[in-house]
């Protein structure tokens, strides 16, 4: 069995916090604008993701509409980078006294 640690850096958080902020924003325009990244960008993150989880995760072209999976990715994934948020921010403040 893999250790945590290392399945944690081959999980790519890069591109699973990309697809929460795509998720949340409900679509790459507005999701690239939030990240300052080019639109390109996100969609390949996207792509890379579909593949990796053998889902679409996202239907249509203007408005999309997620899928069951990234449904389940964003309600597991959504509150663990969250903890992982608020522990950096008090790691911050700590070493700002």
């Amino acid at each position: 069995m893999q250790n945590p640690e290392k399945s944690l850096l081959e999980a790519d958080l890069h591109s699973l916090i990309t697809f929460l902020v795509v998720y949340r924003e409900g679509g790459v325009t507005r999701a690239s604008e939030r990240l300052g990244v080019k639109q390109p960008a996100i969609s390949n993150t996207i792509a890379k993701l579909r593949k990796r989880f053998g889902d679409e995760l996202f239907l249509g072209r203007r408005a999309w509409i997620t899928t069951e999976r990234a449904d389940q990715l964003a309600i597991t994934l959504g509150p663990a980078f969250h903890t992982l948020h608020e522990a950096l921010a008090t790691l911050d403040a700590e070493s700002a006294r």
